[in-house]
């Protein structure tokens, strides 16, 4: 560790009822800012020590309780709950019940397999990370996309989320103030298609000037809302493709996931984040799950992914089966969409 920075540590003197001794911490504080490459001004180090400490403390002491799963440090170590909530989230959450009952598709009706894993199956692109940015519903929104243009096509191509951001406000997305998938995927059947990732690569700003060049990669004809708050629905639409779906993910189970079945009574149904079902299964033969890929990089959770308790009954485990939906049609595009994107 950097002298200046143990020197730093030492002189800190924190009274609290802490979990372990300030030495511990300094240490584990130090191992932190290396391992993620964080840089603090003289002016907001303590201050971020003194929130990594906090935090150490709550996946401790929730460690030391009997849950399904495990918590963990990770990135978001020295952001308060506040700043978590207010950078890492971005779902929109509004009451489309009456669009959603007019745009439900009908599921095929036929025996749903026991387990279905789309990431080995090849229908899933690498973990991004939104950033500090609400962005979730675009990443949501791409990997549905994504998932379904590789099944009906045999081509997984990694779609420009910037570019939802940045172009679909006219459909009712804010960019990094949140947005909604169907209106990203509205702007996908509008636009004639989505341009690529490597294309219209991401910045983890917005919404700025749609900078669209017309070269699409894949698009999709339409989408299905499935029906709300059944995971037997659900179930049969993440047999078919990856899904689209919005969670509660607001709380510290969320926040330090790091391993195990996702189940807290805290994980709530007030839906604040856009996230892709690519699966089920069972978890060491007894706990059904949930597979989501979320948008939080590779170091968050269980490799960027988590696994949430399934057939919990009503809308889910962390609401995860309030208001899921797919792209239909999918396809990959050739040269110049039909219909040229519009600048706003």
């Amino acid at each position: 560790m950097n002298r200046v920075l143990v020197i730093a540590l030492l002189g800190l003197a924190v009274a609290s009822a802490a979990v372990f001794k300030e030495e511990e911490y300094q240490l584990m504080f130090g191992k932190f800012m290396t391992q993620y490459n964080k840089k603090y001004t003289h002016d907001n180090f303590f201050y971020r020590y003194t929130v990594f400490k906090a935090n150490m403390d709550k996946i401790t002491l929730a460690n030391k309780q009997k849950h399904t799963y495990k918590l963990g440090m990770n990135e978001m170590g020295d952001m308060t709950h506040a700043e978590f909530k207010a950078t890492k989230l971005g779902y929109n959450h509004v009451d489309r019940s009456y669009l959603r009952s007019k745009n439900t598709c009908a599921t095929p009706n036929k025996k749903i397999p026991a387990s279905v894993n789309w990431v080995t199956a090849g229908a899933v692109t690498h973990v991004k990370n939104q950033g500090q940015c609400g962005s979730c519903w675009s990443f949501s929104a791409t990997g549905a996309l994504e998932g379904a243009v590789q099944i009906a096509s045999g081509t997984l191509t990694p779609l420009s989320e910037q570019q939802l951001i940045d172009c679909s406000t006219a459909q009712g997305n804010q960019g990094c103030n949140g947005g909604l998938m169907d209106d990203a995927f509205q702007y996908v059947i509008s636009n004639g298609g989505l341009e690529t990732e490597t294309g219209y690569p991401y910045s983890a700003t917005g919404p700025n000037n749609c900078m669209a060049s017309g070269t699409m990669a894949s698009t999709c004809t339409g989408y299905c809302d499935v029906t709300p708050g059944s995971e037997t629905a659900l179930a049969q639409a993440v047999a078919q493709q990856p899904v689209s779906v919005a969670i509660e993910a607001d709380q510290n189970c969320f926040q330090f996931y790091s391993g195990g079945v996702l189940s807290d009574p805290t994980c709530g149904t007030n839906l604040d984040h856009g996230v892709l079902a690519v699966g089920y299964g069972t978890y060491q033969g007894t706990q059904k799950y949930w597979y989501v890929k979320n948008s939080w990089g590779a170091s968050w959770g269980v490799d960027g992914y988590v696994l949430i308790a399934k057939d919990t009954g009503g809308v889910g485990e962390c609401g995860i089966a309030s208001l899921p939906s797919y792209p239909t049609g999918a396809s990959t595009v050739g040269g110049k969409a039909k219909k040229p994107a519009r600048k706003h």
